[in-house]
């Protein structure tokens, strides 16, 4: 059976923490930042985890984790 290849347009787009988990950036950033409020912009800035019910098809899309 031949090897397993990753995705990479999905690699690109999280990173994976020494314990597992996977990291994503926060959607919404590109425009119409302007009228949101700063605690709602600096939230933006920190990486969310991706939750549980994803993991399936990050299993797939990832399968060397």
């Amino acid at each position: 059976m031949p090897k397993l290849k990753t995705h990479k347009a999905f690699s690109s787009r999280v990173t994976v923490t020494g314990s597992g988990k996977v990291l994503k950036q926060t959607a919404g950033k590109g425009h119409f930042n302007g009228r949101e409020s700063g605690k709602t912009t600096r939230n933006k800035r920190q990486d969310q985890t991706m939750s549980k019910a994803h993991k399936r098809a990050v299993k797939t899309l990832m399968p060397n984790l």
